[in-house]
């Protein structure tokens, strides 16, 4: 089986690794011309051409009528799964509520001096739109995309949250989906999916609402459909392929990471797994176990591609190199996969999520643990967060000041419009002087 294997042993060894990565977000296929036809035909055309184009790629009997889903199905759906499918959903969705609890931030007022208030609100967006993939024709329901969207959303306190999913052939959504919108209480839902889906909720239509936020992950048209409406619509971030990197020493199990590589490789062949170490008879040891549980993978082709083409194993001198080399990857998930990974999570300073020690593999936090998984990639991480509360919330200064500090100040704030060139900035203050 294929796979780099690099040496860094100083910062001089990042040019070329930083070259090799960068190809990852080059992107075969330049859809933006087809999306942003997508998008001027629904903003002209609103629910027929969403319709239409549903029934071109996904169900070919649905119609403008059938897109909204009944409500009666979504509150049915329960009953269509597994008792204990539904009690997990419910403690995952648990987890993740109380940890997304704790980023709520309060609007506040302070008066810094006599005659000086200043403050602000913390308020959460009207209508928010959630995107949730189909999953394979619908067959493998993303029920962890549906959870770590919505829960932000409602800790956030937004009043109108819409679901739009992709639906199958027969015109139905897996009752998953439909199941865990029970459980987190939505019952606005909308069979559409792709670019046409994002340019509904970006600018309404007859039946589907027109929503402040969009957020949830989908494909390139997805993507490009969200990137071509930032500044018209609020958006969770531009994604890419998912990544992972991995630093370990020699305490850490090949077998458990190789099984960590093949748990984001088999995701998509741009997703990339990296392990970092300075171990070479550990890194050696992993080569082997990947090229031993990779034949059996369902997703055995696209996890092979992957592998070859965007995951490494790389070696360098010493853990405080591979934090330096972690550091410039940004990764989107990075595994601390050593004896004590306490004493060097003070050096982490970009990555999307950590994951700590040997037994917090990164899929416990993908479905489970209460973190959102909806992180920055492509390095991003440098300067991106994880999906929040604070994603489907704004904040409004607030600004009061009385006659005294206008008497006070005015003349300063006059000077500086005077500055800037602006007559009438500083005339609307002096107006307001009592003895300018």
């Amino acid at each position: 089986m294929p796979l780099r294997f690099l040496e860094y042993s100083s910062p001089n060894d990042w040019t070329a690794i930083a070259s090799w990565m960068a190809r990852r977000d080059a992107g075969e296929d330049n859809v933006e011309p087809l999306v942003r036809d997508i998008l001027a035909q629904v903003r002209k055309r609103g629910d027929e051409a969403v319709a239409e184009y549903t029934r071109r790629f996904d169900c070919p009997s649905l119609s403008a009528a059938g897109l909204p889903v009944p409500k009666a199905d979504i509150s049915r759906a329960l009953e269509l799964i597994p008792a204990e499918d539904a009690a997990i959903i419910r403690e995952a969705a648990a987890n993740i509520r109380d940890f997304h609890l704790r980023q709520k931030q309060n609007s506040w007022i302070t008066t810094p001096a006599p005659g000086t208030t200043l403050g602000q609100l913390v308020l959460p967006v009207d209508r928010a739109g959630l995107y949730v993939p189909g999953g394979q024709g619908g067959e493998t329901p993303l029920i962890s995309s549906l959870l770590m969207n919505a829960i932000p959303a409602q800790v956030a306190g937004v009043g109108a949250i819409c679901v739009v999913s992709p639906p199958r052939k027969d015109g139905t959504l897996n009752p998953y989906i439909l199941a865990t919108a029970a459980i987190l209480g939505i019952d606005t839902m909308f069979m559409c999916g792709s670019a046409w889906a994002i340019a509904a909720l970006a600018y309404g239509t007859e039946s589907i609402p027109r929503v402040d936020v969009i957020a949830g992950p989908g494909n390139i048209f997805v993507t490009t459909a969200k990137r071509l409406l930032v500044g018209q619509v609020g958006i969770d971030m531009i994604a890419g392929p998912s990544e992972i990197a991995i630093l370990a020493d020699s305490t850490a199990k090949p077998k458990w990471l190789a099984a960590d590589m093949l748990s984001q490789a088999e995701h998509d062949p741009l997703a990339s797994s990296i392990l970092i170490s300075a171990d070479t008879q550990l890194l050696e040891e992993v080569k082997k176990e990947l090229a031993q549980q990779l034949p059996a993978l369902p997703r055995q082709e696209i996890a092979s591609k992957s592998l070859s083409e965007w995951s490494a194993l790389i070696h360098v001198p010493d853990l405080e190199m591979g934090m330096d080399l972690i550091n410039r990857l940004a990764p989107e998930h990075f595994e601390l996969s050593v004896a004590d990974p306490w004493a060097l999570v003070g050096a982490v300073r970009n990555a999307g999520a950590v994951f700590m020690g040997h037994s917090t593999p990164e899929p416990v936090g993908d479905y489970f643990a209460g973190p959102n998984h909806v992180l920055p990639t492509l390095s991003t991480a440098r300067f991106s967060s994880a999906l929040s509360v604070d994603t489907f919330c704004k904040k409004t200064s607030l600004i009061c000041t009385d006659q005294a500090y206008m008497n006070s100040h005015g003349s300063k704030v006059a000077r500086l419009a005077r500055l800037e060139g602006l007559e009438a900035h500083a005339r609307s203050v002096e107006q307001r002087l009592e003895n300018p």
